[in-house]
């Protein structure tokens, strides 16, 4: 098959949507498919990516701006006829929209009437980021723009349970369930490292470690961490880059910033934790949270969004009421001062993700590329204008 990625961020950029892309793309170029990949120009991006088997995979860039505020991310500035021209150069059988809205829009549109199927693939929460970004107003404007862009597709994909009620509420049409996969080498108990751990508890064994990963954005709402980085006998590890970054050293001058962290190196510091938290309200999915449980680490984050999907409360980790803080806390010490309770979350944790490897993933949203085309050749018709098909087998 040939599959055109329409990325609205990518490399050099590392996020939930680059990350995604690479790990399919990845399965995919190993299997003989044909791939090619349009995202915003940027500073560092290379025209080809390759792939593990070595095999080079183009990269077509189009015009972009900086977003104001957030200066790594970038906005597309093409239109609809350039989009054309890329897209008719490779001839793909389908479009993945990866996490659409400026550029995935305009892709759509040109998808549209080019009459090649389209799947959407829903990734990021933008009409709440609206809100932590000072812009609330806007919220109703992005939801509208967001479900025609959707709803121009074949197929909409939602990583959770949570985000496919919220999409069908908004009016969003052909849902149907695609969750994300793990690197297993790279995310195992066994990378646990006991020099990187005396180092960084300063060789105390009462000390426990807590460990976040994540963009340092408001949205992620890291700030609420602060309640457990002032527990005695925590060391709170906050691995990632962003704009809050200076802001959140200063509320918590005894956490370890490492910056941006990926492979193995990334493994090394979740293996070597006692315990995962993520405060963030919004998020379709959560990734991170899958990694830390392969890694044998419970998982705490807030009752809201993927998470609900990823922990089981009592079993593999927690979760909290968003916004009860001092429950957030409670969780926290439950967790990193009992050891027996911990490893039993632990272990559980890591059962619970055994199944979802990337190769595992790729092939399922392989059967929705062909869903894709066959609601094109069939576009029209009732039964297939509408509706949801969830899979809850991964």
């Amino acid at each position: 098959m040939r599959i055109q990625f329409v990325a609205e961020s990518f490399l050099p950029l590392m996020n939930g949507v680059t990350n995604s892309i690479l790990r399919v793309a990845d399965h995919y170029a190993a299997t003989g498919h044909d791939l090619s990949i349009i995202a915003p120009k940027q500073r560092g991006a290379q025209k080809f990516w390759k792939a593990s088997n070595g095999r080079k995979i183009r990269i077509r860039h189009v015009s972009s701006i900086p977003l104001a505020g957030y200066t790594s991310v970038r906005i597309a500035t093409t239109n609809v006829a350039q989009l054309k021209r890329r897209i008719l150069d490779f001839d793909p059988d389908v479009i993945h929209l990866a996490s659409p809205a400026v550029l995935g829009r305009t892709a759509g549109i040109a998808a549209h009437k080019l009459d090649i199927p389209t799947v959407a693939v829903y990734q990021t929460d933008v009409p709440g980021y609206t809100a932590k970004y000072g812009m609330a107003l806007l919220e109703h404007t992005a939801w509208q723009v967001l479900r025609d862009l959707h709803n121009r597709a074949d197929l909409t994909l939602a990583p959770s349970t949570a985000t496919l009620k919220q999409l069908d509420d908004h009016g969003f049409q052909r849902l149907n369930l695609w969750r994300r996969g793990v690197d297993f080498s790279n995310f195992s108990p066994d990378l646990a490292n006991p020099k990187l751990r005396a180092k960084l508890t300063g060789d105390d064994p009462d000390q426990r470690i807590v460990i976040y990963i994540g963009r340092l954005a408001p949205e992620k709402q890291v700030e609420d961490l602060k309640i457990i980085h002032d527990m005695p006998n925590v060391k709170l590890i906050v691995v990632g880059d962003g704009p809050e970054k200076s802001t959140l050293r200063k509320l918590m001058p005894n956490a370890y910033f490492p910056g941006f962290k990926s492979g193995k190196e990334l493994g090394e510091l979740l293996a070597t934790a006692d315990l995962f938290i993520h405060p963030g309200e919004l998020e379709t999915f959560c990734q991170t949270i899958q990694e830390a449980m392969a890694s044998g680490l419970p998982a705490i984050a807030p009752r809201a969004g993927g998470p609900v999907d990823l922990i089981t409360p009592g079993h593999t980790g927690w979760l909290y009421t968003p916004g009860d803080l001092n429950q957030l806390r409670d969780y926290a010490y439950d967790l990193l001062f009992d050891d027996t309770k911990r490893a039993y979350f632990g272990h559980a944790a890591q059962d619970s993700v055994r199944k979802r490897s990337w190769p595992v993933l790729a092939e399922q949203l392989m059967s929705y590329y062909h869903q894709a085309i066959e609601h094109r050749s069939y576009r029209g018709s009732d039964s297939a204008t509408k509706g949801h098909s969830i899979t809850s087998e991964f």
